[in-house]
């Protein structure tokens, strides 16, 4: 899993919740390593932060989607922050909730 978000705090509590839940998850803090690793790696699935520093992971989903590969946004705005183009896909709450973010993460792979 491919786990992307720009601020260390939240990156450290996500990996380690889900690594809990028994994911083997790999995560990433910028857009281009994001883009790198999703390339190179086998992933299975993502949460991926909305608003990575200056720029949005939307080239990330875009991405990820033409590929099939199931992915959650993150975003401190609701889903109300999505762009209309992803209002469709799932999106969990920051701060992470524990219990939101491994149902999410279910939650994608059940229906991806």
């Amino acid at each position: 899993m491919l786990f992307v978000e720009d601020e260390s705090i939240l990156a450290m509590l996500g990996e380690d919740v889900l690594s809990e839940a028994g994911c083997a998850v790999i995560v990433a803090m910028r857009l281009n390593e994001a883009m790198q690793i999703a390339r190179e790696s086998e992933i299975d699935l993502a949460i991926i932060d909305v608003n990575l520093g200056n720029e949005t992971s939307y080239p990330l989903a875009e991405w990820l989607k033409t590929r099939g590969i199931p992915f959650v946004f993150a975003t401190g705005y609701a889903k109300a922050g999505l762009s209309p183009g992803f209002a469709a896909y799932s999106c969990v709450q920051k701060p992470y909730d524990p219990d939101q973010l491994i149902a999410a993460a279910r939650g994608a792979l059940a229906h991806g």
